[in-house]
C-alpha cells in the first residue's frame, strides 16, 4: 500500500480544488449552483443532505496496510492513518508524524487528495467555483451531458486546474469525472484525465462511491481501466471529532 498510495500521489497530485482555511465551507448558494447541478446532487441524496453531516471516514484497503481517511466536513480538517504513519491538516497547517522516516510522499498533496475524488459530486458545490455546460461525452455509444467546473482566481493550491463532470440525463446520477492537472502552472493543461463513477452506495441518506476507476485516455475519451481504488467502512456522522484528533499526535487514535 505504501508505494501504491505514492504513485498516487505522484499521477494525482495538485488536484484539489478548495483553499485550505479554518473557517466553515460553505456550500455555494442554490442562485449561484445551475440547475443540472442542484438535479445531480438531489439524484446523490441532497446538497442540504449532505451539509447536515460533520465527519466522513473511510478505509482505502491495500496490502501489506489499509489507509483510514477522516475528514471534519465543514472545517476540512483531516487525517489519514496507517500503520505508524499519520498526516493531517489541523486547521492551520499540514503535519506529518512518522517516527521511522518511512514514508516518502508530499503531505501538502497528498492528505486530502483522496477525499476530494470520494465526495464527489458534493465537493463541486464549495465557494470559488465557476459553471459552464460543455460537450457532451460518448463513451460506448452513450451519451453523458457534461458540466465544465473552473475556479475563480486564488481558489485553491491551482486555479488553472479544470474539471469536467458526466452525467446520466435520465437518472442525474453523475457517471465520469475529467480533470486537468497544472500542478500550480500559470497555463492550463490540455490532457484530460477520465475517472468513471459507476458503482455508488448509500451511505447514510446520500449517494457516495464504494469504487472509483482511473481510464486512459485518447483522443480526448477515456479508453481502457488502469486502476481502481476501492472505498470500505465509510461512514458519516452528524457530530465532530474533537480538534485534538486533527493535531499532530505521538500515539495513533482509535478509529
Amino acid at each position: 500500500m505504501m508505494k501504491y498510495t505514492f504513485l498516487l500521489l505522484l499521477a494525482f497530485a495538485a488536484c484539489k480544488p478548495t483553499t485550505k482555511t479554518e473557517e466553515p465551507v460553505q456550500a455555494q448558494t442554490e442562485a449561484k449552483v445551475p440547475q443540472n447541478l442542484q438535479n445531480i446532487l438531489n439524484a446523490h441524496g441532497g446538497l442540504d443532505t449532505w451539509d447536515t453531516y460533520k465527519t466522513l471516514e473511510f478505509t482505502i484497503p491495500g496490502e501489506p496496510v489499509s489507509e483510514i481517511h477522516t475528514i471534519d466536513l465543514h472545517s476540512r480538517k483531516d487525517r489519514v492513518d496507517r500503520d505508524s504513519v499519520s498526516l493531517g491538516f489541523d486547521g492551520n497547517s499540514v503535519w506529518l508524524h512518522d517516527p521511522a522516516n518511512s514514508y516518502t510522499g508530499n503531505p501538502e498533496f497528498y492528505h486530502n487528495l483522496m477525499f476530494y475524488f470520494y465526495a464527489m459530486p458534493f465537493v463541486l458545490a464549495d465557494p470559488g467555483i465557476i459553471y459552464e455546460e460543455t460537450e457532451a461525452l460518448v463513451v460506448n455509444d452513450t451519451t453523458y451531458a457534461g458540466l465544465q467546473i473552473s475556479f475563480e482566481p486564488q481558489t485553491g493550491v491551482s486555479a488553472n486546474d479544470e474539471y469536467y463532470l458526466y452525467y446520466d440525463t435520465k437518472t442525474y446520477q453523475m457517471r465520469w469525472l475529467g480533470y486537468t492537472a497544472t500542478f500550480g502552472a500559470e497555463e492550463k493543461g490540455d490532457q484530460i484525465t477520465y475517472i468513471a463513477y459507476n458503482d455508488w452506495q448509500r451511505v447514510g441518506e446520500v449517494i457516495l462511491p464504494r469504487s472509483i476507476t482511473w481510464y486512459t485516455s485518447e483522443n480526448g475519451k477515456p479508453m481502457n481501466p488502469r486502476r481502481t481504488v476501492n472505498f470500505e467502512n465509510v461512514s458519516l456522522n452528524t457530530a465532530s471529532k474533537p480538534d485534538a484528533f486533527y493535531q499532530k499526535s505521538i500515539v495513533q487514535p482509535e478509529n
